[in-house]
């Protein structure tokens, strides 16, 4: 099995179209044609993940978030994403990232956090759009729908507080941002991983009680006043999930594949 029939397969599953216009997912550092010893999962690519991947006998990096975002100027060791480029050359090791891509498919990262949720008929909240894709010219041609976020319903209507109680036993947290109580129950949710603050527009105009996301900037916070429900819960935090939804794409494809999981890479702390 080649590198490059891992990266075809996480692509039918997330085509690079569906990403944003700033992203920069697929392969990132390294070559396709060589043999895999073993895939390592993360959301972030840092020195310590390389270097896990060389120990565990990994030759591919699956991250979600990109490694690389802009052009580098050098490969030298002026920055962390400089010696993680020249850590993963010199050890032969492969970076892919699916990132926005992984973030709007059918069944992707958010689709997961609303399952999380149990949330039902869910649909995508906005930008719903239908892509072109042929993979390159290496597969049929298929017309792929995809969106930003996603919106659905609890299974019964809770009230805010026990909403909210439900929200940190599901994503594991110690605390989480919201604004005032809702005053009605919680029923139509909406969601967004990572830095969904772009969307709480359309949570509020599609009916949403709440909308949960990575991160929101203090002034969204106002004037939301018993129109939705706020929770900003961590930009790591939203998307924890990713990487058990990447391992689940790479073994239904390739079941003999090693594939393991790295563990945390968020570098905030909570005091």
């Amino acid at each position: 099995m080649k590198i490059q029939e891992v990266l075809d397969a996480l692509e039918q599953f997330a085509p690079l179209p569906l990403q944003e216009s700033y992203d920069n997912a697929g392969l990132q550092v390294g070559l396709t044609g060589v043999d895999v010893s073993g895939a390592l999962l993360c959301l972030d690519v840092t020195e310590d993940v390389v270097e896990e991947a060389v120990r565990q006998g990994c030759n591919v990096i699956v991250s979600h978030h990109p490694l690389l975002f802009r052009g580098l100027k050098q490969i030298s060791d002026g920055d962390y994403i400089q010696r993680v480029v020249r850590k993963a050359i010199l050890n032969d090791v492969s970076i892919i990232a699916m990132h926005t891509n992984l973030d709007n498919a059918h069944g992707g990262v958010n689709h997961v956090i609303a399952e999380k949720l149990k949330l039902k008929e869910v649909e995508f909240l906005a930008d719903v759009r239908t892509v072109a894709d042929n993979h390159g010219g290496k597969t049929p041609q298929q017309q792929l729908t995809g969106g930003s976020g996603i919106i659905g319903v609890l299974p019964e209507p809770i009230d805010a507080e026990r909403f909210i109680h439900f929200v940190k036993e599901t994503f594991h947290l110690d605390c989480c941002m919201s604004n005032e109580l809702l005053e009605r129950k919680v029923s139509r949710v909406a969601v967004c991983g990572g830095a969904g603050a772009f969307l709480l527009k359309n949570a509020v105009a599609k009916g949403a009680d709440a909308f949960i996301t990575g991160e929101m900037h203090y002034h969204d916070f106002f004037g939301m006043e018993q129109k939705i429900q706020l929770l900003s819960i961590g930009h790591y935090e939203s998307e924890q999930f990713t990487t058990l939804l990447l391992q689940k794409i790479l073994s239904r494809r390739f079941p003999e594949l090693n594939i393991l999981q790295y563990g945390s890479t968020n570098p905030v702390r909570y005091w």
